[in-house]
């Protein structure tokens, strides 16, 4: 008997005493039954086998269906070629193919690829590699750098753990790597497959896997030792002084892997799983992601070769987006093209797109994208699956340890420790710490799980809790982050066991901006499903977020839909709460007519209702809004009551929020020393309440004011709070406001370069967030800074947008403060007769809005127009009273009138002209 049959049957003894019993069917010990299983093994498809031999996939498919029981020997070469098979294996299978060997030798071949030396039966085993890899650049440039270190280093054994989720390329990237590593390990390179996650197999014992790794360096059969300590003792022998390059493939955990491993000589070890290896001592990881999406549809044509397409292609783009960037996916669609020349790129885009079950459409003979993944589901726990099925039901993204208790039923510690299993098994990523994605088809499938597997009541009870969940804490959040301190909209539903601490409006801000995707899924899911009081409590929840970061044409379509849910339930105070958020959104974008609609039937409901709480939030906004409209005896009337509602109430918000306004109101109006100190005591509440998102208002609301007394340093001081405040927590329209300021004063105390940049950045946020009254204020900055440099066609433009701006929204008194600065433009290029039209039409509206400062600018700027026609008298007389208005309210301008009409006033008589 020779020694190759004889090493066989001593496998095939072994494989009996451990209970594997032969199947005595006669096609089992065919050749088909060798040839499927080899194929299967070398994980190639029949067309893959085919193209790699050179022989037709007809050929192949007659031989694995015993169509034809025998081949010839040139196509049996060819074929075990193609399989990677080196000898004596190859041998054995040539012999098969040609009815040369008995059946039971065929069983042990079979039985001995099961348990793995028909993989690694030589020390040059590695399967091919791939002619169409793309992509992995950088991972594979990293790999080569490690080894250049190890072989600096002489003597270590290098360990890279190459890991990622079901279908990224793990296998083809490993096997990649080691044909550009193989002539720097002259002791051989040998690819084990470990069988993980293999159809109908159990992972591979290492004692097994040692056997086959001996065989592979040329221990005969009967030398090896028994047990798994004695294999590893000769295994690290016979390696010790070589360079071996061994490939461990499809690995179930460390302790799998951790008996193979040399002891020293240099070798380098690639490890590929499914889980990330982290007890595997001084293993470098290498976590394979989905590709990026030029790589993607690089790899689409290279394996679809339909002529004429290319990666630039948009269904081209389509296809690889909708399969994931996952190259099982898209490997799998590219070969449906390949062998579907009428089909087209577009056509099946549109498909895949369509596709109730995306996945099902992702499948090739025996391949599955499913089937690969059902692999990985297959290993994890009961508890661990159940888990897995509930996040792919989450409307959303991504999903925290709270987000997974409320899904799961179970406390916060189970459910992390859930997230942490799935991640380690790589089902999850984790983009950011303690948050978890599942990716795009991954989720698929957990969905599909649990529409077989879990019934549709205990599916909405899993989303019942979630939403229960996110309901509630945007609610917390919510009060916390709201103007004034009135109660949040009735939560409705089980309070969960497990909320994060939210201890003030940071906390409420980082929670809502960390949710913000799921929130708004959650929200749509319930507008979806006819859940009309949750649209209003979630949109409630929102309302302080999306005030601040827009974007607003989406924050008003949301308002306006929990308006119209709270009307068709017949619920007041959710009419109110709706109505008050739609107000605050559309004062935002500049609609005043709008908001003071909504405020006004809110405020009408919270009077009927006797909310002072709520009535208190309605006059801040109606207040804030009637003064930026240039109603300032309603604004006065409105902020006046809401702060006394907020005082007999003790609400320390409410009093902050109503001051603040207070404070610019009484600014706009002349009044900047009651202005001042209304901002001064809004300060003091919200240091004291630990509130830094309103002291950076404020702060910015007195720089402003400071800026305009002439207080350069004290305004400067209170900017840089509110801007490190406003860094520090991503509040962008404050900042814009910041900004603004700070040009201003940096301008007015000669450092234009920084007052650029500054105004450049306040713009840019402006244009971005679609503020109008901030972008005008903006504009009307840079063109008072454009007009110090004498860039006077730059300040013209920019005035005459920001004029247009103010006009369109119906900011009187934001016109006439540009009108004044545009009149200033039009003077100083010697046009007086449109710098007096723009004055003038400025007083008209300072004076109907009872802006005192805007007054006094626009009588100012009259009185130079007079002075360069040469009317010095009318100059003096218009001058006296702007110096009149000035010195009452005790701008900055005070010392720059008294030198102009000192200058009048010393002039001689001939001089003077009526």
């Amino acid at each position: 008997m020779s020694s190759v049959n004889r090493g066989l049957r001593i496998w095939c003894r072994r494989a009996w005493v451990r209970g594997v019993e032969a199947v005595v069917d006669e096609p089992e010990l065919s050749f088909a039954g060798l040839l499927r299983q080899l194929r299967a093994h070398a994980r190639l498809t029949q067309e893959e086998l085919a193209e790699a031999a050179g022989v037709s996939p007809r050929s192949v498919s007659n031989l694995e269906r015993g169509i034809n029981r025998t081949a010839h020997k040139d196509t049996a070469v060819l074929l075990a070629s193609a399989l990677g098979l080196g000898e004596p294996v190859r041998a054995v299978f040539v012999a098969a193919a040609r009815g040369k060997v008995p059946a039971a030798d065929v069983l042990a071949a079979r039985q001995a690829v099961t348990v793995g030396p028909f993989a690694a039966s030589a020390t040059r085993s590695l399967p091919r590699d791939v002619a169409s890899f793309t992509g992995r650049g950088a991972e594979l440039s990293r790999l080569l750098g490690t080894v250049d270190s190890l072989t600096a280093a002489g003597g270590v054994v290098g360990i890279h753990a190459i890991g990622g989720m079901a279908g990224v390329g793990k296998t083809a990237f490993a096997v990649h790597a080691a044909h550009n590593l193989a002539d720097r390990f002259v002791g051989g390179q040998v690819f084990l497959p470990l069988h993980g996650h293999t159809p109908g197999q159990q992972p591979v014992d290492p004692a097994d896997a040692l056997a086959s790794l001996l065989l592979a360096v040329g221990v005969v059969a009967d030398q090896i030792p028994p047990g798994a300590e004695a294999r590893m003792t000769l295994w690290r022998d016979r390696l010790a002084g070589k360079q071996l390059l061994l490939v461990l493939d499809d690995a179930a955990g460390s302790e799998q892997v951790r008996p193979l491993l040399p002891g020293a000589g240099g070798s380098l070890v690639l490890v590929t799983s499914r889980r990330r290896l982290t007890a595997l001592e001084d293993a470098t990881t290498i976590s394979l992601d989905v590709l990026p999406t030029g790589e993607a549809a690089a790899l689409l044509v290279r394996l679809a070769g339909q002529a004429g397409l290319s990666p630039d292609d948009a269904a081209v783009a389509e296809i690889a987006r909708l399969c994931g960037y996952l190259p099982l996916a898209i490997g799998m669609v590219a070969r449906q093209l390949h062998h579907h020349p009428a089909w087209t790129a577009a056509g099946r885009a549109a498909e895949l797109a369509a596709a109730v079950d995306r996945l099902e459409l992702m499948a090739t003979e025996d391949l599955s994208v499913a089937a690969a993944f059902n692999l990985s589901y297959a290993g994890l726990t009961s508890e661990q699956q159940r888990l897995f099925r509930r996040l792919g039901l989450h409307p959303g993204a991504d999903v925290d340890g709270y987000a997974a208790a409320a899904l799961d039923g179970t406390g916060l510690a189970a459910a992390r420790r859930g997230l942490e299993n799935l991640y380690d098994q790589y089902l999850l990523a984790e983009p950011a710490q303690g948050r978890y994605r599942m990716h795009d088809l991954i989720r698929a499938h957990a969905r599909a799980l649990a529409a077989r597997d879990d019934s549709a009541d205990d599916q909405e009870q899993v989303l019942g809790r979630l939403l229960d969940y996110y309901q509630h804490t945007a609610a917390r959040a919510g009060a916390l982050l709201a103007a004034s301190a009135r109660p949040a909209s009735a939560v409705r539903g089980t309070i969960p066991a497990a909320v994060p601490v939210l201890a003030g409006p940071e906390d409420a801000l980082a929670w809502a901006r960390a949710e913000r995707g799921n929130l708004l899924a959650c929200l749509d899911h319930a507008a979806r499903t006819g859940q009309r009081a949750r649209v209003i409590a979630l949109t409630a929840g929102l309302a302080p977020l999306l005030s601040r970061d827009g974007p607003w044409a989406e924050a008003i379509s949301r308002h306006v839909t929990a308006v119209r849910a709270a009307e068709d339930l017949g619920d007041r105070p959710g009419q109110a709460t709706t109505l008050i958020n739609l107000g605050d959104v559309r004062r935002a974008t500049g609609d005043f007519p709008g908001a003071q609609r909504a405020l006004d039937q809110a405020l009408g409901i919270c009077r009927d209702l006797g909310d002072r709480s709520a009535q208190a939030a309605a006059l801040i906004l109606l207040g804030g809004t009637r003064m930026l409209a240039g109603d300032h005896p309603g604004a006065t009337t409105a902020l006046t009551e809401a702060l006394g509602i907020c005082r007999a109430l003790g609400d320390r918000p409410g009093q902050a929020s109503a001051l603040l306004q207070l404070g610019l109101l009484r600014i706009a109006t002349g009044d900047l020393r009651g202005g001042t100190a209304a901002l001064e005591e809004a300060l003091g509440i919200s240091r004291n309440l630990g509130d830094r998102l309103r002291q950076a208002s404020v702060q910015a609301s007195l720089g402003m004011v400071r800026q305009q007394t002439g207080d350069y340093a004290a305004a400067a001081a209170a900017l840089d709070e509110a801007l490190d405040i406003c860094r520090d927590l991503g509040n962008r329209q404050p900042l814009a406001v910041v900004l603004i300021e700070l040009g201003e004063i940096r301008r007015v105390t000669g450092d234009h370069a920084a007052a650029a940049r500054d105004l450049e950045e306040a713009l840019h946020i402006c244009r971005d967030m679609a503020t109008p009254h901030t972008l005008a204020c903006a504009l009307r900055s840079r063109g008072r800074l454009r007009l110090a440099t004498g860039n006077y066609p730059g300040a013209a433009s920019d005035l005459q947008e920001a004029l247009r701006i103010c006009r369109d929204i119906g900011n009187l008194g934001g016109s006439a403060e540009v009108l004044n600065s545009a009149a200033t433009v039009h003077r100083v290029r010697g046009d007086l007769h449109q710098a007096e039209a723009c004055n003038q039409e400025a007083l008209g509206l300072a004076r109907q809005i009872g802006s005192r400062w805007d007054e006094a600018h626009a009588l100012a700027g009259l009185g130079r127009c007079a002075l360069t026609s040469g009317h010095t008298i009318t100059a003096q007389h218009l001058l006296r009273q702007a110096l009149e208005i000035f010195q009452r309210i005790g701008a900055r301008e005070t010392a720059e009138i008294s030198v102009e009409l000192q200058a009048l006033t010393d002039a001689p008589p001939a001089a003077q002209k009526s």
